[in-house]
């Protein structure tokens, strides 16, 4: 039952019934004007039928001899007439014509307008009961009228006399309208037949329509439809993520205005999602659309995307792509890890100053004064920083002393040898801590596991091959640091296995990694990317200058910058410019704490 409630009729049900009523009302319609265009059309073909059976009986020349000759003599009156023409030949003429066609009648008069022959014997002789007056003024007629037999299509023909070609009367031809409607209804049927059979087709093919629009809507109404554009665009423009959705052919179908910032693209619902601007990375999170969140640099942001398939009633839909600003996250991690750093160093200073403390205190306690005034001579020349590592003086800035020895810590827990090269010389203070560090502590921690898996035997037979020419070393990381103004350059080399041939080109795309082992949340191949990222952002630089391992062995040179012979280590050498990382004198950081 229907109702007058907003959603008694179902959408499915109210669009059936509206394609059945406009097929309908259309059908209606084009049934009408055919029936109205065959009437027409059949009352002008009979009319011309009728003309022409008019000017035939009209031309007859026993017809016009004798229509001339009751013309021009009185006609008797009474029983007389009538029976002479009934019996006469005009009679016999016109009886022939309207049973050979099949006409109402067939009438023939002379110029007076008197019946001369007559289906009716009884009106011989007559005026007839329509106006003859166009015919014997010498004009043809067609007309629908109403006489003495009924209503019919006729047509009206003047009768010449023979030579002169003067009107001597006229032949009046009718065709019943019965007729006419005979044959317009027989063509209706037909028509109407023909109509049904659409009619049926167009309620099949709504039919039809409204089940596939029940698909495409997953079975939805419109006031569902509409609530959910409204929680779509409540949802899309009031959350702090980006979301990106594609459909199962990988069109964009939403986007939204934080998406568009954090990604840095412009596209709009439609577009294909390998055109729209992604990097490598966050467009091989969307399609794997595993849930798995990866982190990913996009210009000069660290973002998180998460890409999740969609699924309906076991009906693949698309997938959605959540992008997460980490961009200050990640520089807060990297301060934190730089203070952790820093807390590292301090903690091992307490502890060796803890132990000289005991030795100073044992040494006083045992009355042995004389040595222990040698031993604070020797602590007063060498210091705590030095003992960590050896040439830490080259540095003045206390924050880079500080990383450096942790590095040098961290460096000796995994078995590797962490040294300062010759050619390090900083007189200035950091001015971009965070910076420096990143960029540094990145290539340090790489060099340090290239090192430490080489030790291991972890490397593969590529990495053998540079395991052998320097079998005799420790594994070992040399760092340089050189001030140029304000501007550092950093070199970072080691004795480890190098970077493969095959990923020189790429080794500072993202999800690029010489790395084995564990998998870490959000997928290897960050580092290198992030640092070259922080470089640039400065209009500094980071680069791979010479790749080590096989390519090092047999003579091939990544970046070309040294040769084989100058390189004191044989394993990989990354280089760094960071410019505007220095200054002269106290930085504010340092005066801030």
């Amino acid at each position: 039952m229907f109702s007058l409630g907003p959603r008694s009729v179902r959408l499915r049900t109210q669009i059936v019934l509206l394609q059945v009523a406009v097929v309908g009302l259309t059908l209606g319609l084009a049934f009408g004007v055919f029936a109205y265009v065959s009437g027409q059309r059949l009352s002008g073909e009979y009319g011309e039928r009728a003309l022409a059976i008019a000017r035939t009986v009209a031309s007859d020349q026993v017809v016009r001899t004798e229509v001339a000759r009751y013309s021009n003599s009185a006609l008797p009156t009474g029983p007389q007439l009538e029976d002479e023409l009934a019996d006469g030949e005009l009679a016999h003429i016109a009886d022939d014509a309207r049973l050979r066609t099949g006409a109402l009648f067939v009438v023939i008069t002379d110029d007076a307008g008197l019946r001369l022959a007559h289906p009716d014997r009884t009106r011989l002789g007559e005026m007839v009961s329509t106006d003859p007056s166009k015919a014997l003024a010498g004009g043809e007629v067609v007309i629908r009228e109403h006489g003495t037999l009924g209503e019919s299509v006729r047509a009206k023909v003047p009768v010449l006399e023979r030579g002169t070609g003067r009107v001597v009367g006229e032949v009046s031809v009718g065709i019943s309208t019965t007729a006419v409607r005979e044959q317009l209804l027989r063509d209706l049927r037909r028509a109407g037949l023909l109509i049904g059979g659409a009619l049926l087709a167009g309620i099949a093919g709504s039919v039809l329509l409204a089940r596939r629009w029940h698909g495409l809507t997953l079975g939805l109404e419109p006031s569902e439809l509409a609530e959910l554009v409204r929680e779509q665009d409540a949802v899309l423009h009031g959350i702090g993520e980006g979301v990106v959705a594609a459909d199962a052919a990988w069109r964009v179908t939403v986007i939204n205005d934080e998406a568009r910032r954090l990604l840095g693209i412009t596209a709009a619902p439609g577009a294909d999602i390998d055109a729209i601007g992604l990097t490598p990375r966050v467009l091989q999170a969307f399609r794997s659309a595993d849930g798995q969140p990866m982190q990913a640099a996009v210009g000069e942001r660290i973002v998180v995307v998460t890409a999740r398939a969609v699924t309906r009633d076991g009906r693949p839909l698309g997938a959605v792509l959540s992008v997460r600003d980490r961009t200050d996250v990640e520089s807060l991690t990297r301060q934190l890890d730089a203070v952790r750093s820093m807390s590292t160093v301090l903690r091992a200073q307490r502890h060796e100053f803890a132990n000289r403390l005991h030795l100073l205190s044992g040494l006083l306690h045992t009355g042995r004064s004389g040595e222990a005034a040698n031993y604070l001579d020797e602590l007063l020349g060498s210091g705590p920083l030095g003992a960590a590592l050896p040439g830490i003086d080259a540095v003045a800035d206390p924050y880079l002393q500080a990383f450096l020895s942790a590095k040098a810590a961290h460096a000796r827990e995994k078995g590797v040898h962490l040294r300062l090269g010759p050619n390090t010389w900083v007189t200035a203070n950091l001015a971009a801590p965070v910076d420096v560090t990143t960029v540094l502590g990145n290539l340090l921690d790489n060099a340090i596991e290239a090192a430490r898996e080489r030790a291991d035997g972890e490397s593969g037979t590529e990495m053998d091959l540079s395991a052998a020419v320097v079998a005799d070393e420790p594994p070992t990381v040399e760092v340089e640091l050189m001030q140029e103004g304000e501007t550092l350059h950093i070199a970072v080399a080691d004795n480890g296995g190098g970077v493969p041939a095959e990923l020189v080109e790429s080794v500072f795309a993202e999800g690029v990694s010489t790395r084995t082992g564990a998998e870490v949340p959000g997928g290897r191949g960050v580092g290198l990317a992030l640092s070259r990222q922080v470089a640039r952002a400065r209009g500094g630089e980071v680069r791979l200058a010479h790749p080590g391992g096989v390519a090092a062995s047999t003579g091939e040179s990544g970046a070309g910058e040294s040769t084989e012979s100058e390189r004191p280590l044989r394993g990989a050498e990354f280089i760094a410019r960071l410019p505007g990382v220095l200054i002269e004198g106290e930085p504010a950081w340092a005066a801030e704490n």
